[in-house]
Protein backbone atom coordinates (compact mmCIF):
# COMPACT_ATOMS: atom_id res chain seq x y z
CA UNK A 1 0.00 0.00 0.00
CA UNK A 2 1.06 3.42 -0.56
CA UNK A 3 0.52 6.21 1.63
CA UNK A 4 -0.54 9.66 -0.19
CA UNK A 5 0.63 12.96 2.24
CA UNK A 6 -2.25 14.43 1.21
CA UNK A 7 -6.26 15.06 1.30
CA UNK A 8 -6.29 16.07 -2.14
CA UNK A 9 -9.31 13.94 -4.08
CA UNK A 10 -7.84 14.68 -7.48
CA UNK A 11 -4.83 12.83 -6.75
CA UNK A 12 -6.29 10.10 -4.45
CA UNK A 13 -8.85 9.21 -7.77
CA UNK A 14 -5.81 8.96 -10.08
CA UNK A 15 -4.08 6.72 -8.20
CA UNK A 16 -6.90 4.19 -7.15
CA UNK A 17 -8.38 4.62 -10.89
CA UNK A 18 -5.05 3.53 -11.72
CA UNK A 19 -5.04 0.30 -9.52
CA UNK A 20 -2.72 1.91 -6.81
CA UNK A 21 -3.88 0.80 -2.96
CA UNK A 22 -3.76 4.24 -1.57
CA UNK A 23 -4.30 5.18 1.68
CA UNK A 24 -4.50 9.51 2.20
CA UNK A 25 -3.31 10.73 5.44
CA UNK A 26 -2.86 14.48 6.21
CA UNK A 27 0.95 15.73 5.96
CA UNK A 28 0.51 18.34 8.63
CA UNK A 29 2.80 20.83 6.83
CA UNK A 30 2.09 25.12 7.10
CA UNK A 31 2.28 24.88 3.14
CA UNK A 32 1.47 28.43 3.08
CA UNK A 33 4.73 29.78 5.28
CA UNK A 34 6.42 26.75 3.48
CA UNK A 35 5.54 28.43 -0.28
CA UNK A 36 5.90 32.23 1.23
CA UNK A 37 9.39 31.67 2.39
CA UNK A 38 10.78 29.73 -0.28
CA UNK A 39 9.14 32.11 -2.82
CA UNK A 40 10.70 34.68 -0.92
CA UNK A 41 14.43 32.98 -1.10
CA UNK A 42 13.84 33.45 -4.96
CA UNK A 43 13.44 29.63 -5.63
CA UNK A 44 11.91 28.78 -9.54
CA UNK A 45 8.39 26.73 -9.63
CA UNK A 46 9.97 23.81 -10.12
CA UNK A 47 12.28 23.55 -7.30
CA UNK A 48 8.94 25.01 -5.11
CA UNK A 49 6.94 22.07 -6.49
CA UNK A 50 9.35 19.66 -5.46
CA UNK A 51 10.36 21.08 -2.38
CA UNK A 52 7.07 21.24 -1.30
CA UNK A 53 6.28 17.54 -2.33
CA UNK A 54 9.34 16.97 -0.20
CA UNK A 55 8.28 18.31 2.62
CA UNK A 56 5.23 16.52 2.82
CA UNK A 57 6.24 13.12 2.12
CA UNK A 58 8.83 13.42 4.51
CA UNK A 59 7.32 14.72 7.53
CA UNK A 60 4.45 12.19 7.28
CA UNK A 61 6.79 9.39 6.56
CA UNK A 62 8.67 10.46 9.46
CA UNK A 63 5.48 10.22 11.83
CA UNK A 64 4.57 6.88 10.63
CA UNK A 65 7.57 5.07 10.34
CA UNK A 66 8.33 2.23 7.36
CA UNK A 67 5.70 2.63 4.76
CA UNK A 68 6.08 4.54 1.02
CA UNK A 69 4.41 8.12 1.66
CA UNK A 70 3.66 9.74 -1.85
CA UNK A 71 3.86 13.70 -1.37
CA UNK A 72 2.69 15.69 -4.28
CA UNK A 73 2.66 19.64 -5.33
CA UNK A 74 1.84 21.76 -8.71
CA UNK A 75 2.67 25.22 -9.08
CA UNK A 76 1.80 27.28 -11.95
CA UNK A 77 4.22 29.52 -13.40
CA UNK A 78 3.40 32.52 -15.69
CA UNK A 79 5.29 33.14 -18.80
CA UNK A 80 7.32 36.29 -16.73
CA UNK A 81 8.02 33.74 -13.63
CA UNK A 82 5.44 35.35 -11.50
CA UNK A 83 3.10 32.33 -9.96
CA UNK A 84 -0.48 31.90 -9.16
CA UNK A 85 -2.13 30.04 -5.94
CA UNK A 86 -5.13 28.51 -5.39
CA UNK A 87 -7.75 30.94 -5.74
CA UNK A 88 -9.07 32.13 -1.41
CA UNK A 89 -12.90 33.49 -3.43
CA UNK A 90 -14.66 33.52 -6.44
CA UNK A 91 -13.66 37.26 -7.00
CA UNK A 92 -9.85 35.68 -7.11
CA UNK A 93 -10.73 33.04 -9.16
CA UNK A 94 -11.89 35.64 -11.94
CA UNK A 95 -8.92 37.55 -11.58
CA UNK A 96 -6.50 34.51 -11.95
CA UNK A 97 -8.24 33.66 -15.03
CA UNK A 98 -8.43 36.86 -16.15
CA UNK A 99 -4.47 37.24 -16.24
CA UNK A 100 -4.57 33.60 -17.58
CA UNK A 101 -6.45 34.39 -20.68
CA UNK A 102 -4.93 34.58 -24.34
CA UNK A 103 -1.47 33.38 -22.28
CA UNK A 104 1.04 30.34 -21.84
CA UNK A 105 1.48 29.13 -18.54
CA UNK A 106 3.58 25.90 -17.24
CA UNK A 107 2.53 23.46 -14.54
CA UNK A 108 5.16 22.17 -12.66
CA UNK A 109 3.76 18.96 -11.17
CA UNK A 110 6.31 17.23 -8.32
CA UNK A 111 5.95 13.79 -6.44
CA UNK A 112 8.63 12.80 -4.30
CA UNK A 113 8.43 9.26 -2.40
CA UNK A 114 10.09 9.10 0.87
CA UNK A 115 11.09 5.92 2.94
CA UNK A 116 11.32 5.66 6.55
CA UNK A 117 11.80 9.68 6.78
CA UNK A 118 14.23 10.28 3.47
CA UNK A 119 12.96 11.24 0.01
CA UNK A 120 14.13 8.06 -2.39
CA UNK A 121 12.31 8.94 -5.44
CA UNK A 122 11.53 12.14 -7.00
CA UNK A 123 10.29 13.31 -10.63
CA UNK A 124 8.57 16.69 -11.64
CA UNK A 125 7.28 16.81 -14.98
CA UNK A 126 5.94 19.91 -16.94
CA UNK A 127 2.82 21.06 -18.85
CA UNK A 128 2.50 23.94 -21.04
CA UNK A 129 -0.93 25.31 -21.83
CA UNK A 130 -1.84 28.16 -23.90
CA UNK A 131 -5.63 29.64 -23.03
CA UNK A 132 -8.07 30.92 -25.45
CA UNK A 133 -8.75 34.71 -25.21
CA UNK A 134 -11.85 34.61 -22.74
CA UNK A 135 -14.50 37.11 -22.63
CA UNK A 136 -15.26 38.39 -19.03
CA UNK A 137 -18.97 37.27 -19.08
CA UNK A 138 -17.98 33.97 -19.73
CA UNK A 139 -15.50 33.90 -16.93
CA UNK A 140 -17.92 34.91 -14.79
CA UNK A 141 -20.55 32.77 -15.71
CA UNK A 142 -17.66 29.95 -15.71
CA UNK A 143 -16.45 30.67 -12.23
CA UNK A 144 -20.23 31.01 -11.00
CA UNK A 145 -21.03 27.64 -12.32
CA UNK A 146 -17.64 25.34 -11.45
CA UNK A 147 -16.81 26.99 -8.21
CA UNK A 148 -16.87 23.69 -5.89
CA UNK A 149 -14.93 21.72 -8.29
CA UNK A 150 -12.13 24.92 -8.95
CA UNK A 151 -11.76 26.26 -6.16
CA UNK A 152 -8.77 23.70 -4.79
CA UNK A 153 -7.34 24.09 -8.48
CA UNK A 154 -4.31 26.28 -8.76
CA UNK A 155 -5.34 27.19 -12.39
CA UNK A 156 -9.22 27.62 -11.52
CA UNK A 157 -9.85 24.58 -14.40
CA UNK A 158 -10.58 21.06 -14.14
CA UNK A 159 -8.77 19.56 -17.45
CA UNK A 160 -11.21 16.53 -17.08
CA UNK A 161 -14.09 18.63 -17.16
CA UNK A 162 -15.26 21.60 -18.77
CA UNK A 163 -12.45 23.04 -17.91
CA UNK A 164 -11.14 21.44 -21.19
CA UNK A 165 -13.25 24.72 -22.67
CA UNK A 166 -10.37 26.98 -21.20
CA UNK A 167 -7.65 26.17 -24.18
CA UNK A 168 -6.45 26.63 -27.40
CA UNK A 169 -3.52 24.05 -26.95
CA UNK A 170 -1.50 21.48 -24.32
CA UNK A 171 1.35 20.12 -24.53
CA UNK A 172 2.30 17.55 -21.66
CA UNK A 173 0.61 14.87 -20.12
CA UNK A 174 -3.37 15.16 -18.63
CA UNK A 175 -1.74 13.41 -15.52
CA UNK A 176 0.29 15.83 -14.90
CA UNK A 177 -1.75 18.57 -15.60
CA UNK A 178 -4.22 16.90 -12.98
CA UNK A 179 -1.31 17.27 -10.17
CA UNK A 180 0.58 14.17 -10.60
CA UNK A 181 2.85 12.73 -12.81
CA UNK A 182 1.25 8.92 -13.12
CA UNK A 183 3.20 7.40 -15.42
CA UNK A 184 6.82 7.46 -13.84
CA UNK A 185 5.28 7.41 -10.47
CA UNK A 186 3.78 3.97 -11.21
CA UNK A 187 6.86 2.72 -13.09
CA UNK A 188 8.57 2.87 -9.64
CA UNK A 189 5.88 1.59 -8.09
CA UNK A 190 6.14 -1.72 -9.25
CA UNK A 191 10.15 -1.39 -9.19
CA UNK A 192 9.26 -1.45 -5.15
CA UNK A 193 6.96 -4.08 -5.70
CA UNK A 194 3.66 -1.79 -4.81
CA UNK A 195 2.26 -3.25 -8.08
CA UNK A 196 3.01 -5.99 -10.08
CA UNK A 197 4.66 -5.81 -13.19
Amino acid sequence: MLILASNSKARKNMLQAAGVVVEPLAPNVDEEALRDGLKADGVTARNLADALAEAKAVRLSRRIGPALVLGGDQILAMEDGSTLDKPKSREEAKSHLQRLSGQKHKLFSAAVIADQGSPVWRHIDIATLTMRRLSDAFIDQYVEEEWDKIQHCVGCYEIEARGAQLFADIKGSQFTIMGLPLLPLLDYLRIRGIMTS
